[in-house]
Protein backbone atom coordinates (compact mmCIF):
# COMPACT_ATOMS: atom_id res chain seq x y z
CA UNK A 1 0.00 0.00 0.00
CA UNK A 2 1.22 3.57 -0.63
CA UNK A 3 2.44 5.20 2.41
CA UNK A 4 2.03 9.01 3.42
CA UNK A 5 5.09 11.01 3.81
CA UNK A 6 7.07 7.69 3.73
CA UNK A 7 10.52 7.25 5.21
CA UNK A 8 14.02 6.96 4.53
CA UNK A 9 15.32 7.34 1.23
CA UNK A 10 16.17 3.56 -0.71
CA UNK A 11 17.02 2.57 -3.90
CA UNK A 12 16.40 -0.94 -5.04
CA UNK A 13 19.50 -2.11 -3.47
CA UNK A 14 22.32 -1.93 -1.68
CA UNK A 15 25.45 0.06 -3.35
CA UNK A 16 23.22 1.80 -5.88
CA UNK A 17 23.23 5.27 -4.72
CA UNK A 18 25.44 7.69 -7.18
CA UNK A 19 25.73 11.60 -7.31
CA UNK A 20 22.53 13.42 -7.87
CA UNK A 21 22.58 15.27 -11.39
CA UNK A 22 20.93 18.74 -12.08
CA UNK A 23 18.43 17.96 -15.04
CA UNK A 24 16.04 20.87 -16.69
CA UNK A 25 12.41 19.77 -16.35
CA UNK A 26 9.64 21.80 -17.99
CA UNK A 27 7.37 19.52 -16.65
CA UNK A 28 8.01 19.94 -13.55
CA UNK A 29 8.40 24.11 -13.36
CA UNK A 30 4.77 24.25 -14.53
CA UNK A 31 3.43 22.03 -11.48
CA UNK A 32 5.61 23.63 -9.01
CA UNK A 33 3.92 27.22 -10.42
CA UNK A 34 0.82 25.69 -9.18
CA UNK A 35 2.62 24.49 -6.20
CA UNK A 36 3.06 27.99 -4.87
CA UNK A 37 -0.41 29.82 -6.08
CA UNK A 38 -2.20 27.53 -4.45
CA UNK A 39 -2.96 25.60 -1.00
CA UNK A 40 -3.44 22.46 0.33
CA UNK A 41 -3.10 20.53 -2.55
CA UNK A 42 -2.67 16.86 -2.41
CA UNK A 43 0.53 14.93 -4.46
CA UNK A 44 1.45 11.86 -5.35
CA UNK A 45 4.73 10.69 -5.87
CA UNK A 46 5.33 7.29 -7.98
CA UNK A 47 8.95 7.18 -7.86
CA UNK A 48 11.51 5.96 -4.79
CA UNK A 49 11.29 7.60 -2.00
CA UNK A 50 12.99 10.69 -1.54
CA UNK A 51 13.10 13.02 1.76
CA UNK A 52 13.53 15.44 -0.48
CA UNK A 53 10.30 15.55 -1.74
CA UNK A 54 8.91 14.82 1.25
CA UNK A 55 10.02 18.02 3.06
CA UNK A 56 9.99 20.23 0.02
CA UNK A 57 6.38 19.17 -0.51
CA UNK A 58 5.03 19.19 3.42
CA UNK A 59 7.07 22.86 3.50
CA UNK A 60 4.62 24.77 1.11
CA UNK A 61 2.05 23.31 2.66
CA UNK A 62 0.43 20.23 0.93
CA UNK A 63 0.30 16.62 1.89
CA UNK A 64 2.43 13.97 -0.52
CA UNK A 65 1.35 10.30 -0.67
CA UNK A 66 4.13 7.89 -1.74
CA UNK A 67 3.81 4.59 -4.28
CA UNK A 68 7.02 3.13 -5.63
CA UNK A 69 5.25 0.96 -8.50
CA UNK A 70 8.33 -0.03 -10.54
CA UNK A 71 10.25 -1.51 -6.75
CA UNK A 72 7.06 -3.09 -5.89
CA UNK A 73 6.19 -4.42 -9.31
CA UNK A 74 9.44 -5.78 -9.87
CA UNK A 75 8.71 -8.18 -7.01
CA UNK A 76 7.86 -12.11 -8.14
CA UNK A 77 4.85 -12.51 -6.34
CA UNK A 78 2.70 -10.91 -8.84
CA UNK A 79 3.82 -13.28 -10.92
CA UNK A 80 1.28 -15.93 -11.03
CA UNK A 81 -0.12 -19.44 -13.36
CA UNK A 82 -2.80 -17.84 -16.03
CA UNK A 83 -5.74 -19.98 -17.33
CA UNK A 84 -5.39 -23.60 -18.17
CA UNK A 85 -3.21 -24.23 -21.60
CA UNK A 86 -1.72 -20.40 -21.13
CA UNK A 87 1.73 -19.79 -19.30
CA UNK A 88 1.90 -16.73 -16.20
CA UNK A 89 0.85 -13.87 -15.83
CA UNK A 90 0.83 -10.71 -14.26
CA UNK A 91 -1.86 -10.25 -11.05
CA UNK A 92 -2.77 -6.46 -12.24
CA UNK A 93 -5.76 -6.33 -10.02
CA UNK A 94 -4.65 -7.62 -6.56
CA UNK A 95 -1.57 -5.41 -7.18
CA UNK A 96 -3.67 -2.33 -7.99
CA UNK A 97 -6.12 -3.13 -4.89
CA UNK A 98 -2.72 -3.33 -2.48
CA UNK A 99 -0.84 -0.19 -4.08
CA UNK A 100 -3.49 2.04 -5.67
CA UNK A 101 -6.28 1.59 -3.43
CA UNK A 102 -6.97 4.96 -2.62
CA UNK A 103 -10.42 5.89 -1.35
CA UNK A 104 -11.66 9.60 -1.57
CA UNK A 105 -8.06 11.03 -1.80
CA UNK A 106 -8.65 13.18 -4.72
CA UNK A 107 -5.06 13.86 -6.10
CA UNK A 108 -4.52 17.14 -7.32
CA UNK A 109 -0.40 16.42 -8.45
CA UNK A 110 0.85 13.61 -10.04
CA UNK A 111 4.10 12.73 -10.38
CA UNK A 112 4.84 10.17 -12.07
CA UNK A 113 8.37 10.38 -13.23
CA UNK A 114 9.28 7.97 -16.03
CA UNK A 115 7.57 4.58 -14.23
CA UNK A 116 5.81 4.19 -17.61
CA UNK A 117 9.04 2.58 -18.90
CA UNK A 118 9.67 0.02 -16.34
CA UNK A 119 6.45 -1.28 -15.30
CA UNK A 120 5.50 -4.55 -17.06
CA UNK A 121 3.30 -4.07 -20.14
CA UNK A 122 0.01 -5.36 -18.85
CA UNK A 123 0.34 -3.09 -16.00
CA UNK A 124 1.00 -0.05 -17.27
CA UNK A 125 -2.74 1.33 -18.69
CA UNK A 126 -4.34 -0.32 -15.78
CA UNK A 127 -2.57 1.95 -13.46
CA UNK A 128 -2.62 5.11 -15.29
CA UNK A 129 -6.55 4.35 -15.23
CA UNK A 130 -6.26 3.83 -11.85
CA UNK A 131 -4.59 7.21 -11.45
CA UNK A 132 -6.43 8.84 -13.14
CA UNK A 133 -10.11 8.20 -11.49
CA UNK A 134 -8.11 9.35 -8.21
CA UNK A 135 -7.17 12.12 -9.51
CA UNK A 136 -9.22 15.52 -8.58
CA UNK A 137 -11.38 17.09 -11.56
CA UNK A 138 -8.24 19.39 -12.64
CA UNK A 139 -5.54 17.77 -11.35
CA UNK A 140 -2.62 17.15 -13.42
CA UNK A 141 0.01 14.65 -13.90
CA UNK A 142 3.93 14.79 -15.00
CA UNK A 143 5.43 11.83 -16.70
CA UNK A 144 8.71 11.48 -18.49
CA UNK A 145 9.15 9.17 -21.24
CA UNK A 146 13.14 7.85 -22.64
CA UNK A 147 13.81 7.88 -26.45
CA UNK A 148 16.11 5.69 -28.05
CA UNK A 149 19.40 7.18 -27.83
CA UNK A 150 18.42 8.46 -24.52
CA UNK A 151 21.71 9.97 -22.79
CA UNK A 152 20.58 7.64 -19.32
CA UNK A 153 18.78 4.86 -18.60
CA UNK A 154 18.96 4.14 -15.45
CA UNK A 155 15.94 3.50 -13.23
CA UNK A 156 16.48 7.03 -11.19
CA UNK A 157 14.78 8.80 -8.18
CA UNK A 158 13.97 12.43 -8.87
CA UNK A 159 14.37 15.27 -6.26
CA UNK A 160 12.20 18.20 -6.51
CA UNK A 161 13.83 21.59 -6.19
CA UNK A 162 12.52 25.18 -6.02
CA UNK A 163 13.29 25.71 -9.23
CA UNK A 164 12.34 24.46 -12.70
CA UNK A 165 15.14 21.70 -12.60
CA UNK A 166 15.53 18.06 -10.70
CA UNK A 167 18.30 16.20 -9.18
CA UNK A 168 18.18 12.63 -10.68
CA UNK A 169 20.21 10.17 -9.08
CA UNK A 170 20.28 6.59 -9.95
CA UNK A 171 18.53 4.38 -7.42
CA UNK A 172 17.88 0.91 -8.75
CA UNK A 173 18.40 -1.69 -10.97
CA UNK A 174 15.69 -2.18 -13.07
CA UNK A 175 16.11 -2.41 -16.68
CA UNK A 176 14.33 0.08 -18.92
CA UNK A 177 11.35 -2.43 -20.51
CA UNK A 178 10.04 0.20 -23.40
CA UNK A 179 10.01 2.76 -25.62
CA UNK A 180 7.22 4.74 -26.64
CA UNK A 181 6.52 7.51 -29.56
CA UNK A 182 3.95 10.43 -29.25
CA UNK A 183 1.24 8.66 -30.83
CA UNK A 184 1.44 5.77 -28.16
CA UNK A 185 1.74 7.55 -25.08
CA UNK A 186 -1.45 9.94 -26.40
CA UNK A 187 -3.30 6.84 -26.11
CA UNK A 188 -1.75 5.78 -23.01
CA UNK A 189 -3.09 9.17 -21.52
CA UNK A 190 -6.23 9.30 -23.34
CA UNK A 191 -8.00 9.50 -20.31
CA UNK A 192 -6.67 12.80 -20.03
CA UNK A 193 -6.72 16.33 -21.64
CA UNK A 194 -4.89 19.49 -22.30
CA UNK A 195 -1.53 17.67 -23.25
CA UNK A 196 1.76 19.92 -22.82
CA UNK A 197 4.73 17.93 -24.44
CA UNK A 198 8.00 19.02 -23.57
CA UNK A 199 11.34 16.97 -25.06
CA UNK A 200 14.54 17.59 -23.47
CA UNK A 201 18.30 17.69 -24.59
CA UNK A 202 18.93 14.05 -22.98
CA UNK A 203 16.29 12.73 -25.20
CA UNK A 204 13.39 12.49 -22.37
CA UNK A 205 10.22 13.74 -22.92
CA UNK A 206 8.47 15.22 -20.27
CA UNK A 207 4.29 15.70 -20.52
CA UNK A 208 1.74 16.91 -18.23
CA UNK A 209 -2.06 16.35 -18.88
CA UNK A 210 -5.27 17.48 -17.00
CA UNK A 211 -7.60 14.98 -15.18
Amino acid sequence: MASFFGGRDKGGGAGLESERVSRHSSGWGQLLTRLHSEESLRVLDIGTTSSTNINFITSLGHSIYLANLVEDAAKPEWIVPGEEGEGTRFDVERFLTEHLGFSGRGFDVVLFWDAADYLPEELLAPALERIHAVMAPGGQLLAMFHAPGAARTDFCRYHLTDTNKVDVQRAGDYPLLHYYTNRQIERLLESFQGFHFFLGKDNVSEVVVTR
